[in-house]
Formats: C-alpha cells, sequence, structure tokens
C-alpha cells in the first residue's frame, strides 16, 4: 500500500514565508530558506513552494530562491507561480524543483498541460485546482483565488487527468486557514472518480484533521501551512499518531 505524504507549504510573497485565512490578510511566517532545511529534517515527505502573487503581479517565480531552497533539501519539492511556459519549467527544474505545479496558465491554455507533459513527464506536472463553493457547485477560481471561471471543480479535475497531468493540487478556498477541516467530501468525489493522486489542501487544524482527510477523503497526500509554520503540529508527532491509527506514512 502507499504511504500517504504529508507536505508543508511555503507560500511566498515579496521572499518571504506568508499565510493568511480564506486567502487574505496574510502574515509573514518566515523565512523560506530556513523553514524548507527544517521541514526536510523533521519528516516532510515534500515539500511545495508557491510564490503566491507571481501570477497577479505578471512575473516569474523566484528562481534563485528556488535554488537556495533546493539547496537545502533532499526531499521531493514542488514549485508554483506564475509558469506559464516550456521555459519557465526549464529554468526552475534547473534550478533544483523536482516537480512544477500550474494553476491559472492551465485554466486559461489547457494544451498547456499536454506540452509540459510531453516535454517533462506527467511525474512532474501537478495542476493545482482552487475551488469553492457557489449555489452548492465547486467553482474553480484563478489568481490566488481572486477571479471566478465558469468551471466546475470535478469536470475540470477530469479534463487534467486526460491531458496528463501526474497529480492535483485541491484547495477548499472555503476551508483555507480556517483549521476546521479538510473539504473531505470533495476529496473523496475526486479521489473516487480518477485515477491519479490528489493531494489535499486548506482547512488543517488538528492531527485528526490529517486522519480525516486520508480516511474519509481519501487523499493521497495532505499538505498544510500555519499549523507546520507555527509549530502547532510537529510532523514527527503527526506520522506517528497516523501510524497508530492504520495510515501507512514514512517514519
Amino acid at each position: 500500500m502507499l504511504t500517504k505524504r504529508i507536505i508543508p507549504c511555503l507560500d511566498i510573497k515579496n521572499g518571504r514565508t506568508v499565510k493568511g485565512v480564506n486567502f487574505v490578510d496574510l502574515r509573514d511566517a518566515g523565512d523560506p530558506v530556513e523553514l524548507a532545511e527544517i521541514y526536510a529534517n523533521t519528516g516532510a515527505d515534500e515539500l511545495v513552494f508557491l510564490d503566491i502573487s507571481a501570477t497577479e503581479e505578471r512575473r516569474k517565480t523566484l528562481a534563485n530562491l528556488v535554488l537556495r531552497v533546493a539547496e537545502k533539501v533532499n526531499i521531493p519539492f514542488t514549485v508554483g507561480g506564475g509558469i506559464s511556459s516550456i521555459e519557465d519549467v526549464d529554468v526552475l527544474l534547473q534550478n533544483g524543483a523536482d516537480k512544477v505545479s500550474i494553476n491559472s496558465s492551465a485554466v486559461k491554455n489547457p494544451q498547456l498541460i499536454n506540452d509540459l507533459v510531453a516535454k517533462f513527464g506527467s511525474q512532474c506536472i501537478v495542476v493545482a485546482i482552487d475551488a469553492k463553493q457557489i449555489d452548492g457547485q465547486w467553482i474553480v477560481h484563478l489568481v490566488g483565488g481572486k477571479v471566478p471561471t465558469d468551471l466546475d471543480l470535478f469536470e475540470w479535475a477530469k479534463e487534467v487527468e486526460q491531458r496528463g497531468a501526474g497529480e492535483i493540487l485541491f484547495t477548499s478556498m472555503d476551508n483555507d486557514g480556517t483549521k476546521d477541516g479538510f473539504a473531505n467530501v470533495a476529496l473523496a468525489k475526486l479521489s473516487t472518480e480518477l485515477n491519479i493522486p490528489i493531494i489535499a489542501s486548506g482547512g488543517a487544524g488538528t492531527m485528526t484533521h490529517f486522519l480525516d482527510t486520508f480516511t474519509e477523503g481519501k487523499a493521497d497526500a495532505a499538505l498544510a501551512a500555519s499549523v507546520f509554520h507555527f509549530k502547532e503540529i510537529e510532523i514527527k508527532e503527526l506520522k506517528e499518531k497516523l501510524q497508530e491509527e492504520g495510515i501507512p506514512v514514512r517514519l
């Protein structure tokens, strides 16, 4: 049985790690290079590094910061933010990223998924989907959650899989930063309808929330930020609890 992954997320703005609630009210959470090294040494399975304002500000992910982080970690490292071309991905992989995450650019140009998969392989390409419920329907949002689309979460996720993406990182905007738990009903539906791994994001507040997203939400991995950054949950202790509850994890 595949082990479940615990993934700290480093949301980067102006070179610093930040964290907000429902995608707003950002506060400083520390130096991303220092945090990345700590997580790599304390049991994280992977890292995700998102330059959250790159798309909004129409600039590229900070490749030099990616390089500095990559030099400090020995675990898989996914980078996202402002990626819209094969050239962008090339630069990030050369600077030490193992995978890239695309979001707004994939919606605006779905063929980009096919092109990146053809060039770099599906194992390199993660498609991030930010969605919130509007009138009972999960609607995909772009540009850091600021711009709603007419896309349904589940239909878009199926298309993403058909185009060859290796994983989906689903963030519930309704749950993000609330610490009330992950969007497990939506996650379970994604995991049931798709064959590629689903990373749960948005809502982690307790160790039980991680347990729930692996059991009820059927997620393959769980991503969190503030509970790790502010040491509310230690990854080693979390993994020990999950193992006690019968969840396969790498200790």
